[in-house]
């Protein structure tokens, strides 16, 4: 239980990141694309010295999951999916997509924690829609904060599976929020 309240942790870290962009003056959202876009160049790194020269680092083993061992990590995935958001949407729409990858994710993550589900329980749904919301609706009108929020439940909500692949949720989050919140502007 440990490791995962320092994985929620880590991943509410990454709020830092949009939040600011939004509390300080002085931060262009240039500035937070350029962050990201090193940021994804050091996991680029971090990976493949993990996966193809076998890097060895406490970190991973206490961060990564047992299924993470062998394939790109999660965080890899968070990573390329906020930085996808931020390189790809206006921050009006990127913003609330990358929030709720960073805090929305692991509020719906510690609620359904131990849980080997295709779909998750109503409740972490629900909780994870009220929090996805929340987020957006500073951004967004309300009917976008809405339809954001609901993209962003599914996408964590359900877990689909390709080529007996499991797509992880912390590269469909911000994705999904970001395309359903762009589409109903």
């Amino acid at each position: 239980m440990a490791n995962e309240i320092a994985r929620r942790l880590v991943h509410a870290s990454g709020a830092t990141i949009p939040a600011a962009y939004v509390f300080v003056d002085a931060i262009t959202w240039q500035y937070v694309q350029w962050v990201l876009i090193a940021g994804t160049a050091l996991t680029v790194v971090l990976e493949a010295l993990r996966l193809l020269a076998g890097l060895e680092w406490i970190v991973f083993d206490k961060l990564t999951r047992e299924y993470e061992q062998d394939n790109l990590a999660g965080y890899a995935l968070y990573v390329f999916g906020g930085t996808l958001v931020g390189l790809a949407f206006e921050p009006q729409v990127a913003v609330p997509a990358m929030l709720m990858l960073t805090l929305g994710d692991p509020v719906s993550g510690l609620l359904g924690s131990g849980e080997l589900r295709t779909v998750k329980r109503w409740p972490v749904l629900l909780a994870m829609f009220v929090t996805c919301f929340a987020l957006a609706y500073p951004f967004l009108p309300i009917h976008a904060a809405a339809i954001a929020a609901a993209a962003a439940t599914v996408a964590d909500g359900v877990k689909p599976v390709v080529a007996s692949y499991v797509i992880d949720d912390n590269i469909t989050i911000p994705i999904a929020a970001a395309l359903a919140a762009f589409v109903v502007l």
